[in-house]
């Protein structure tokens, strides 16, 4: 019993001395903090996107895949190649960078995540002048603002924000290893019904309350620039119901007397509409504000309905024996309907592509 207690005295005792020891806390790299700079310590950061896997109008959410690389410098990690054996020290997994790596490292969150944020992989490069290269597999979920009133003629700016979890920007700042626009890989990224047109890489500002007593934290930013594809919508709908609607107006050179019929056919166009509408609402983004889409709709569903009103207005002066006056009225509504329906598509184009931007 005595000699069980003296072995955990003697370990005690050895404990307590390395973590009193001032110089051994020193040599122990996995106690060093952030790097002692006179001002923030200035990270690099840059994204390499590989797919863009969803783009969700309901939601406004997009999910997205690449690599994150971040980069920086801490004096306190130099070390002498010859010396150590190796012109680079590498630490790549998971074990090795959680247990092995140097201390400090910046902790990059996505601050507009939305549900899913993963990181496949790890590799930490470390080189003799205490220059640092972080590189992850990222795979993540993001939230954004869509303007979706052009839909589906309409263009987005997706954006991924990160920032240093805990530091403000006194403490650290972000800036993107290659500023400015990059060309689009269009090779490599294939997204259904949208089309990458750019990317770009910003940093900016963000007010967070846990960013350190400063409040404000360094952000990189990553736009990605996108279009709809819109030519899936226009065979699938816009073409039929141009062509439906213009059938309808064949009304106008019917006999008067057939109003049966001129109803019926009125009907059928009304009906495919409303067919129509019922098999987009899956497929139509779920928002509050109308969009070009649902513009044209409710503009072919109630120029059909007028023709119906007109055709019971013919079919009634007929009844009436003013054949000449029903006559008149189908002539005016052959040129009428046509320019009034074309005039509603126009106002919609404008309000959509130059007053709701």
């Amino acid at each position: 019993m005595s000699r069980g207690f003296l072995v955990a005295g003697l370990l005690a005792a050895v404990t307590f001395a390395g973590v009193a020891d001032p110089s051994a806390a020193e040599t122990d790299l996995l106690s060093l903090p952030m790097p002692p700079e006179g001002g923030p310590v200035v990270v690099r950061v840059a994204f390499d996107l590989r797919d863009i896997n969803r783009i969700d109008d309901e939601t406004e959410t997009f999910e997205f895949e690449g690599v994150l690389v971040s980069e920086w410098h801490d004096d306190r990690q130099a070390f002498d190649p010859a010396v150590e054996g190796v012109r680079e020290k590498l630490y790549q997994g998971s074990y090795q960078f959680d247990e092995l790596s140097p201390a400090w490292f910046p902790q990059l969150v996505l601050v507009n995540e939305s549900g899913l944020y993963e990181k496949h992989g790890v590799q930490l490069r470390v080189r003799p002048d205490g220059s640092l290269r972080l590189v992850e597999m990222v795979n993540a979920a993001a939230k954004t603002d869509l303007a979706l009133r052009r839909y589906p003629f309409d263009r987005q700016r997706l954006e991924a924000i990160f920032e240093v979890l805990g530091f403000d920007e006194r403490e650290v700042v972000l800036r993107p290893i290659e500023a400015g626009e990059s060309p689009a890989p269009e090779a490599a990224l294939r997204m259904p019904q949208w089309r990458l047109t750019g990317i770009a890489a910003t940093s900016r500002s963000h007010p967070v309350s846990h960013a350190g007593a400063f409040g404000v934290a360094s952000t990189f930013v990553l736009s990605m620039d996108v279009e709809r594809r819109s030519f899936f919508m226009v065979r699938l709908v816009v073409v039929p119901l141009l062509l439906i609607v213009m059938l309808s107006w064949s009304v106008f050179w019917m006999d008067q007397s057939s109003v049966g019929d001129r109803v019926s056919v009125s009907f059928i166009g009304i009906l495919t509409v409303v067919t129509y509408q019922i098999v987009l609402s899956e497929t139509l983004p779920r928002i509050a504000y109308l969009t070009l889409m649902n513009g044209f709709l409710n503009t072919c569903f109630f120029i059909m309905c007028a023709s119906v009103f007109v055709n019971l207005w013919v079919g009634r002066l007929d009844r009436r024996g003013e054949s000449e006056r029903g006559d008149k009225i189908d002539q005016r509504c052959r040129w009428i309907f046509p320019a009034v329906y074309l005039g509603l598509l126009l106002l919609m184009g404008v309000l959509a592509f130059f007053v709701f931007e």
